[in-house]
């Protein structure tokens, strides 16, 4: 994913001055951007340009945010990039919203530059942990298998498309097997983040990866008021 060990960052927002703002403090931190303003050249960019992540307000005429992440989540050139969004929606519901929709975190406007620079560096870590594995480390549950080797879902034989933090987030529930995870814990080790972040965060990832799941969806049990584990069933 990665070029000239620079990362590739899209910023898309509808507000030049945000995105100009965006995109001098990230290349000060050695990435290298793109920026786009019209939500309509989205798709066309972003596929030459080629993301290892996309910053991406929600609130834009003719192609809203929600629209173009489950654009990219149905697009399998693209389905695996993580995803921000930077909006001025800063209500709970809203957040949840997005998550469901296949985004990877949610900043609010407006936000705190530092605290964003620090976000996107531990998603960028997080992904490129994910893809230079290559332990060929294989895990079963029933007719779940997971394989970090190729970063592979498989349901009864079928393949499943999962973003790089379902498949995080499945992938230390399954090698955990039995073991309770707590809410804060999982934060910790699939998103890196402190405990004060929003805990809603893992029951929206939950469910959706429950949703891919399909007859599965009961390997993960949910702890009532501590967290979530998978079993065998």
């Amino acid at each position: 994913m990665k070029e000239n060990n620079t990362n590739r960052i899209l910023i898309v927002d509808d507000e030049p001055d945000v995105t100009e703002l965006l995109k001098y403090k990230l290349e000060q931190e050695g990435h290298r951007c793109q920026i786009v303003n019209n939500p309509l050249a989205f798709v066309s960019v972003a596929r030459e340009f080629n993301p290892n992540l996309i910053l991406l307000d929600i609130m834009m005429p003719e192609l809203n945010g929600l629209q173009l992440c489950k654009m990219v989540r149905s697009d399998p050139k693209m389905n695996e990039v993580p995803i921000i969004f930077l909006t001025a929606r800063g209500e709970v519901e809203d957040r949840i919203k997005g998550l469901e929709s296949g985004a990877d975190d949610y900043v609010a406007k407006p936000f705190n530059t530092k605290e964003l620079l620090l976000r996107v560096g531990k998603i960028l870590n997080r992904s490129q942990l994910i893809e230079s594995k290559n332990n060929k480390k294989r895990i079963q549950i029933a007719g779940v298998v997971i394989d970090e080797s190729i970063h592979q879902l498989t349901v009864d034989e079928e393949e499943v498309t999962l973003t790089a933090t379902e498949f995080r987030l499945l992938q230390l529930l399954m090698s955990r097997k039995n073991r309770v995870q707590t809410r804060e814990n999982l934060l910790i080790n699939v998103w890196n983040y402190d405990t004060d972040i929003e805990t809603r965060t893992v029951d929206t990832h939950v469910r959706r990866v429950r949703e891919k799941l399909g007859p599965y969806a009961d390997i993960i049990v949910t702890i009532r008021g501590v967290g979530y584990k998978a079993v065998d069933i």
